[in-house]
C-alpha cells in the first residue's frame, strides 16, 4: 500500500502596506479639502484665504521651495543626502542676479542653473569620490556659498549703478501670463464670497493671473522628473543606486556616474529656485535672500515621501502659509486655528474608529484647545504669524514621520568595486 504525500494548502498571503490611493480617491480628498476650507472661510469671515492674490502669492512663494525639494529628490533617490541645497540656492540667486541685470532675465536663469550645478558638482566630488560624510559636506557648502557670494558682491554689485555690497541692481522682469476675460471673470466670481464656488474661482484665478513663464517651466519640471525617474531605464538605474548600489554595480550600472548626474541636477534645480527668488519674486539679489528655503524644500521632499507629487503638495502647503503673513496675516492665520481644530476632531474620530483610544483623546484635547483659542481671540500675535511657515514645517514632519520610507542606501558610504 503506497503512501502519498498530501500537499498542505499554502497560507493566504498577508496583506502588508497601505492601500495605494487611486485617482477617484485623490479627487474625493481634494474635494473634501475644498469644502472644509470654504466652510472655515465662511465661518471666520477671512475671505482672503482663497482669493486670487493669495493663491497667486502662494504659488510664487512655493516655486523656490519646490525646486529645492525637487533637487533634493534627485540626489537622495541616487543615495546622496543633500543638506547643501541652501548653499546651492544662494549660488543660484547670486549668479542669476549678476547675469540677469547685465544680459537679461533668461540669461540670469541659465547662469543661476549653472551656479547651483557647480555647487552640486562640488558636493558630488566630496561625497561620491572622496566618501566624506554627506551632512558635513552639505553644511560646508552652505557656509562656503554664503561667504563666497558676500565676497563677490563687494566688487561686483557695489560698483554697479543701483547696487550695493548687499544687493544687486534691478533686474528686468520675465513676462507674466494673464488670460484676458477668464482672469477677470474668475476674480469677479471670487469677490462674491459664495460658498465653495468663490473658493474654486479664487484658486483657478490665481493660476491664470500674472503667472510668470518661469513658474510654468518650474511646474512642468515636476511631472518631467516623475517621468524620467519612474518611466525610463535611466531613472530605474539612478534609483537603483539609492536602493542598493552594490546590486546595481553587479548588474553593470556605473554607480559613480549616476550619482554624479543626480547631484549635479540636484544643484541645478536648487540654483533655479534661487534664480527664481532673485529674478521673479523680488527683481533683485539681496544678501540672505533664501531665508532657509533650501531646508524647507528638504522638509517638503521628506513630507512627500521622496515622490514628486507629494513634494509638490508639501511645497504648496509651505508656500501658502508663507503667503498668509503677507496678505492680512493675523486674520488669516487666526482662521487657520479653526481649520486645525476641525482637522483634529476628524483625526480623533478616525482614531476612535481604529480603536486607538489614547491618540484619540490627545487629538480631542488639542482640538478643544484650538477651539478655545479661536473663540477667545480675534487675531494671533504677529510673532506667531511670522513663524507660521516654520511651525507648519515642524508639525507636518512630525505627523507624517511614521509613513515615510527613504531610499535604503540614502546617505550610506559606497566604494567603487563593492559589487564585484
Amino acid at each position: 500500500m503506497s503512501t502519498g504525500t498530501v500537499a498542505k494548502p499554502s497560507a493566504a498571503p498577508k496583506k502588508t502596506g497601505r492601500r495605494k490611493l487611486t485617482w477617484p480617491w485623490i479627487l474625493l480628498i481634494v474635494a473634501a479639502g475644498l469644502v472644509l476650507f470654504s466652510l472655515v472661510r465662511v465661518v471666520s469671515g477671512a475671505d482672503d484665504l482663497t482669493s486670487v492674490g493669495q493663491v497667486s502669492g502662494a504659488l510664487r512663494l512655493a516655486v523656490p521651495i519646490g525646486m529645492a525639494g525637487l533637487g533634493g529628490l534627485w540626489a537622495e533617490r541616487a543615495g546622496v543626502v543633500n543638506i547643501g541645497l541652501e548653499g546651492m540656492m544662494i549660488l543660484g540667486t547670486w549668479f542669476g542676479a549678476w547675469a540677469g541685470y547685465q544680459w537679461g532675465p533668461w540669461v540670469g536663469v541659465l547662469l543661476g542653473l549653472l551656479g547651483g550645478a557647480l555647487g552640486g558638482l562640488l558636493h558630488a566630488i566630496i561625497t561620491v569620490t572622496f566618501n566624506v560624510n554627506h551632512i558635513v559636506s552639505g553644511v560646508a557648502i552652505n557656509i562656503l556659498a554664503a561667504g563666497f557670494t558676500m565676497y563677490l558682491s563687494n566688487f561686483t554689485f557695489a560698483e554697479a549703478e543701483g547696487g550695493s555690497s548687499k544687493q544687486s541692481p534691478r533686474i528686468d522682469p520675465i513676462t507674466d501670463i494673464t488670460i484676458p476675460g477668464l482672469s477677470d471673470w474668475l476674480a469677479d466670481l471670487q469677490q462674491k464670497h459664495w460658498f465653495l464656488v468663490s473658493d474654486v474661482a479664487g484658486i483657478l484665478g490665481g493660476l491664470v493671473t500674472d503667472l510668470s513663464l518661469l513658474t510654468v517651466v518650474a511646474i512642468l519640471l515636476i511631472p518631467a522628473t516623475w517621468w524620467v525617474l519612474w518611466r525610463t531605464a535611466f531613472g530605474l538605474r539612478l534609483r537603483s543606486c539609492g536602493e542598493n548600489p552594490v546590486a546595481a554595480e553587479s548588474l553593470g550600472v556605473n554607480v559613480y556616474k549616476y550619482k554624479y548626474i543626480a547631484v549635479v541636477v540636484s544643484g541645478a534645480l536648487a540654483g533655479l529656485g534661487g534664480a527664481f527668488l532673485a529674478i521673479v519674486s523680488t527683481g533683485i539679489y539681496q544678501e540672505g535672500q533664501t531665508g532657509g528655503r533650501g531646508y524647507i524644500g528638504l522638509a517638503a521632499m521628506i513630507f512627500g515621501n521622496w515622490m514628486p507629487g507629494g513634494m509638490a503638495l508639501g511645497a504648496g502647503l509651505f508656500g501658502f502659509t508663507d503667503s498668509l503673513k503677507i496678505r492680512g496675516g493675523a486674520e488669516n492665520v487666526h482662521a487657520l486655528l479653526l481649520l486645525v481644530a476641525i482637522l483634529l476632531v476628524l483625526a480623533a474620530a478616525w482614531q476612535l474608529y481604529k480603536k486607538k483610544y489614547v491618540p484619540a483623546v490627545v487629538s480631542a484635547v488639542f482640538a478643544a484647545g484650538f477651539f478655545v483659542w479661536y473663540a477667545l481671540t480675534d487675531q494671533v500675535p504677529s510673532q506667531f504669524v511670522d513663524a507660521a511657515p516654520y511651525i507648519t514645517t515642524l508639525l507636518v514632519l512630525a505627523l507624517s514621520a511614521q509613513r515615510l520610507r527613504m531610499p535604503k542606501a540614502d546617505g550610506l558610504p559606497y566604494r567603487k568595486g563593492q559589487g564585484k
